[in-house]
């Protein structure tokens, strides 16, 4: 079974059957407003493509509340996190509005971000009801800096993650990047995110998508890629809770760099808006997946009618997943991983072997 023994192999079947459950119910748990295209920084990696002034005009706050209390009625709104994204969602001033429209009708809402804009917003984000947040630290300064491509972009981040560390209502973490340029000092960053107060981190790879396609010294060679792995697990076997991204089946290492097995909650639980009014699984998927739009269609008919695309993933298997024995597990791997013509742009198990 590649790797795999008895005890991890009656898990990943119990765990396949609850994902099939879940599609059969396909609970909307998490919606991504992606609320602008603009960015205050030139990301390397960046899968939008996303600048300074973005083509694609930002989707006004009643638009998307339009949507909200479309959906109100059918959900439990308590348990439904709206999750605030871009572009930079902090480029907008109305952010704090935003969040307050979405408090007032008691959904948790939460927030992902560079972290550059703030700390001087962050008293106003905390006071509209502010209970989930992202910050994204791509290693020490100079990694940091190549990355993300903005002035004091890390130490404006720092400075947000020591003042979410104070806080005790919201529920944040930090996202890190791995790539060549911070790969060797991600023990020394390890410890550095203990020291000023950070209890959860995930990392993530690069998949060649948008920018990222361009820049070679953002992919991590196979061995490193399993270096990553055997680094998370030591981390959680020390008590760090660090965590490997959403992004694939992971073989032999699953449920030792996460807290659950592999499965892609889009379409099944998660669905976005994007910017231009699109309805889609999480605002990762770059490709042609979308489901219909806000501005022609109902969102609550198009969640409970389409998506079958994400939800019964029989067509991904071709080509290298046609005859793979893991198949069963992964479902051919993250819908953001497929192009327009649905071709795996990447295998994480096969990294692997």
């Amino acid at each position: 079974m590649g790797g795999l023994g008895l005890r991890k192999k009656l898990a990943l079947e119990a765990s396949r059957m609850m994902h099939k459950n879940k599609v059969e119910l396909h609970e909307l748990h998490q919606l991504f407003w992606e609320c602008t295209l603009r960015c205050n920084a030139a990301c390397r990696h960046c899968g939008s493509d996303c600048h300074v002034s973005a083509s694609q005009a930002d989707m006004p706050l009643q638009d998307f509340l339009k949507v909200i209390d479309e959906i109100r009625p059918h959900v439990d709104s308590h348990n439904l996190l709206i999750i605030l994204t871009g572009g930079e969602a902090l480029v907008r001033p109305d952010i704090e509005q935003c969040g307050k429209e979405l408090y007032d009708r008691e959904f948790p809402w939460g927030l992902v971000t560079n972290g550059v804009l703030m700390p001087q917003r962050f008293e106003g984000l905390i006071n509209a009801g502010l209970r989930s947040c992202t910050v994204s630290l791509d290693g020490f300064e100079p990694e940091h800096t190549w990355m993300r491509r903005i002035p004091q972009g890390f130490s404006r981040a720092e400075q947000s993650i020591k003042l979410l560390a104070q806080t005790t209502d919201v529920n944040w973490d930090v996202v890190t990047c791995a790539n060549q340029k911070n790969f060797d000092s991600l023990p020394r960053f390890k410890d550095y995110l203990l020291s000023i107060g950070v209890k959860s981190w995930r990392i993530f790879t690069v998949f060649p998508v948008g920018r990222a396609a361009q820049v070679p010294e953002l992919q991590l060679s196979d061995g490193q890629f399993r270096e990553l792995m055997d680094f998370i697990a030591q981390c959680r076997k020390e008590g760090f809770h660090v965590s490997y991204g959403c992004e694939g089946f992971l073989g032999a290492y699953e449920m030792q760099v996460r807290d659950h097995f592999y499965e892609c909650h889009a379409g099944v639980n998660v669905a976005s808006v994007l910017a231009d009014g699109s309805i889609s699984g999480c605002p990762s998927i770059r490709a042609n997946y979308h489901q219909g739009n806000i501005y022609q269609d109902s969102f609550w008919d198009v969640w409970n009618n389409r998506f079958q695309e994400y939800r019964h993933r029989d067509w991904m298997k071709k080509d290298e997943c046609a005859d793979c024995k893991m198949f069963r597990y992964c479902e051919g791997n993250g819908m953001h991983l497929r192009d327009d013509n649905g071709k795996l742009l990447v295998c994480h198990y096969h990294r692997l072997q």
